[in-house]
């Protein structure tokens, strides 16, 4: 349940504002390789973190591409 109560959720309808703000998410909090495997940038933080996966998820519910808002490689 506490894994449940964690995830942030995805307000419906998407608006362009929220859109905004998850492809900022998703291109500050892009992963970078750590000798533990992809981390969240300056931190140790596993990636996907929860604000990833909520960015990720507003991103998909708005109907967006990854071609469309340009994810970092």
């Amino acid at each position: 349940m506490s894994a449940v109560l964690a995830e942030r959720p995805v307000l419906t309808p998407v608006t362009e504002e929220d859109l905004a703000l998850a492809v900022h998410v998703v291109r500050v909090y892009a992963p970078e390789l750590w000798p533990q495997g992809q981390a969240r940038p300056s931190e140790s933080v596993p990636y996907p973190c929860g604000l990833a996966r909520w960015a990720h998820a507003m991103i998909h519910a708005g109907g967006l591409t990854k071609e469309q808002f340009g994810e970092p490689a």
